[in-house]
């Protein structure tokens, strides 16, 4: 399965150079092993995507519903958060 996420310029740039090779999203979405993630940068400022994308093969999944910084409490409760490793 495809997914098409948006990645803010500086992670994205990260991605491309091959120095972040994880995301952590809520998993209100199902992703597996396999999957192809399609991210997009978005500036966050014009919230307009830029032209470019990167296709990352998904290797592993993590799951849980620890607390995190990056998330509300309410959308933690509700769908946890994932890891998720591509290369």
């Amino acid at each position: 399965m495809r997914h098409e996420k948006k990645v803010w310029p500086g992670y994205f740039q990260d991605i491309v150079d091959g120095k972040k090779t994880f995301e952590c999203r809520l998993a209100d979405w199902e992703c597996k092993e396999d999957d192809i993630l399609v991210l997009k940068e978005r500036d966050p400022k014009t919230r307009a995507y830029t032209d470019r994308s990167i296709e990352k093969k998904v290797t592993f999944v993590f799951k849980t519903k620890d607390g995190s910084h990056f998330f509300s409490p309410e959308d933690i409760e509700k769908y946890g958060y994932q890891i998720i490793a591509f290369k």
